[in-house]
């Protein structure tokens, strides 16, 4: 059985839909949105498709078990990075003026090419926070999250994404295209949020006297981060490197275990959002094009970009560096596009209000257009042929 149709949409993309703008509408109570329309999208297709649960389970589990550990694994990381203190010294390198602010977002972007584009993110509020004495336009916080997002669009190990690229089997060589039209995002945004963020607030720079980095911290971020190079080209399991990295940084500081208490919803509700998307039929969608591809990158400023990803993956065909860029940083265009955007509001509450980030944030849209042109014309489209197993 095919399943029903609706003016010739499978019905599973409406109940797919749907689950999406909950999640837009109810910020708070994004696992139990994203559970119950999984829930929704599987009775539907056990009762009216043909759908065989535990093959599909057995053709998924590699994929979901990797992006879990890996979720959980990274924000171990994020704290072992944030405790080792070194935060706290990169504005004593940050110059003068406005391009101060602009350094701080180059920055945010460097360090979400290593690290995952939310622990970027929330690290550059911190200094941001910081360095300009609590008073932070919605327009710079947007720009914080699109340089995180931007950082990571052309990393497999710096945004959710590209790992999930990368975990079905792209070459992490493949996404680094991203970076063409990351570097002109950040340069044509950064600046302009730089210059309004100083006529707001000129920047503060001194870092504290007793400052003392912890070495070792410093050391178990780079076991994980090459624990994760490592088993991905080993056994193709990079979240295997990870956890034996962490296991093996316990014996060095303390394990921040608590921080998987705060992961884990979170890493649920991607998990969620991910199964349902591979549960689309996914010869119903439009053919992957660089038209598709660029549309796709405001759609994730509305939607999570998380399934929107997935769906390309089980469709395959696309250019993979192009779909990072667009996906990533595309999200940054409203602050529920992505997970950093989100992380940022928990500590900036009054960036939820879109208006404002519209409003305030235009420079990240447009930017976004630039680079993707500007990587295009660059680098050109060129679509691969992968497929998962079974598709």
């Amino acid at each position: 059985m095919k399943g029903a149709v609706v003016f010739g949409i499978p019905v599973e993309f409406f109940f797919f839909g749907l689950t999406l703008l909950g999640v837009a509408v109810f910020h708070r109570r994004n696992l139990e949105v994203a559970a119950g329309g999984l829930g929704v999208i599987l009775i539907y297709k056990l009762i009216f498709t043909d759908l065989h649960l535990v093959t599909h389970l057995a053709l998924e589990w590699r994929l979901l078990l990797n992006l879990f550990g890996l979720l959980l694994g990274f924000a171990i990381l994020a704290r072992y990075f944030e405790d080792s203190r070194f935060p706290e010294l990169l504005p004593k390198w940050l110059p003068d003026g406005w391009t101060g602010g602009f350094v701080l977002l180059v920055m945010v972007a460097v360090l979400s090419t290593f690290l995952d584009n939310i622990a970027a993110a929330i690290i550059g509020g911190v200094m941001a926070k910081k360095v300009f004495k609590g008073r932070l336009s919605v327009g710079y916080l947007a720009a914080i999250v699109a340089a995180s997002n931007a950082g990571g669009a052309g990393s497999v190990i710096g945004d959710t994404t590209t790992t999930m690229m990368w975990i079905a089997g792209v070459p992490a060589i493949e996404v680094t295209k991203a970076f063409i039209a990351s570097a002109v995002a950040v340069v044509f945004s950064g600046i302009i949020a730089g210059r309004i963020q100083h006529r707001l607030q000129p920047i503060v720079k001194d870092p504290p006297k007793d400052l003392k980095i912890d070495a070792m911290r410093l050391l178990i971020v780079s076991f994980i981060i090459i624990g994760a190079i490592a088993a991905n080209i080993l056994f193709e399991f990079p979240a295997a490197g990870v956890w034996a990295a962490i296991l093996l940084g316990g014996l060095i500081r303390p394990t921040p275990w608590s921080e998987m208490s705060k992961a884990w919803k979170g890493s649920l509700f991607l998990l969620s959002l991910v199964l349902s998307a591979s549960l689309m039929p996914v010869k119903a969608l439009p053919d992957p094009s660089w038209q598709t591809t660029f549309g796709l990158g405001f759609v994730s400023a509305v939607f999570d970009n998380i399934p929107l990803t997935a769906l390309a993956i089980y469709q395959g065909g696309y250019d993979w560096g192009v779909l990072a860029y667009a996906v990533g940083y595309g999200g940054s265009m409203i602050w529920f596009g992505s997970s950093a955007g989100v992380a940022i509001c928990n500590s900036f509450p009054e960036a939820k209000n879109t208006g404002r980030w519209l409003a305030e944030g235009w420079h990240v849209a447009v930017a976004y257009v630039i680079g993707f042109f500007v990587m295009l014309t660059l680098a050109g489209w060129s679509p691969d042929s992968l497929h998962l197993p079974g598709n």
